[in-house]
């Protein structure tokens, strides 16, 4: 075997490893019922394509989450779809009190679930290569170069890119403050 495959050949190993976060990344993306069956999608197609494996094009790691990243891309639609039907369903709906109403609140997932078809609505207007980027960062915790290197484009690629999903998402967003959860005041005087 070749030293690119040779990195591959426990791939029992290669699975219990990084199932789990690839099946997390996945599961952000398109929720948990779908990211079981994606998740194993993935590994069956790393398994297949294992001899295609370049290390020195980039870890392991990041050669799956780019393989995660196209199996996800197939999804692509539905995803979007269900992104633009919350984001009709919070602006058809009636107004539900500000986060800021729930600030003393032990649950934080009443204030998640408040803010989610805001948030799913930012996530709609970003073009397709500008989420996909940012979802690797955010959601993987990939570093740019892992990203570059996940969807063979360049690292100066990569941080354009995330540079301006994360100001489009701050103009459709506002003042939204993403350690607290919460929508900061505006004075309006």
């Amino acid at each position: 075997m070749t030293g690119a495959i040779a990195a591959l050949e426990d791939f029992d190993a290669v699975f219990r490893e990084h199932f789990a976060p690839v099946h997390r990344f996945i599961a952000r993306r398109v929720g948990k019922a779908l990211a079981e069956d994606l998740a194993a999608e993935v590994f069956v197609t790393a398994f297949r394509r294992r001899a295609a494996y370049q290390p020195e094009r980039g870890s392991l790691r990041s050669w799956l989450y780019g393989i995660a990243a196209n199996v996800v891309r197939g999804h692509w639609r539905d995803e979007q779809q269900l992104f633009e039907l919350e984001a009709r369903v919070a602006r058809d709906s009636p107004r539900t009190p500000a986060a800021a109403q729930f600030a003393d609140a032990a649950d934080e997932r009443v204030i998640a679930a408040t803010l989610a078809p805001r948030i799913a609505g930012a996530l709609a207007a970003l073009n397709r290569d500008h989420r996909e980027v940012l979802l690797l960062h955010a959601g993987a915790g990939l570093s740019h170069e892992e990203i570059a290197a996940a969807l063979g484009i360049a690292q100066g690629t990569a941080r354009s890119r995330l540079s301006r999903a994360r100001a489009a998402l701050r103009a459709q967003l506002g003042e939204f403050d993403f350690e607290q959860w919460t929508f900061k005041e505006q004075d309006h005087a």
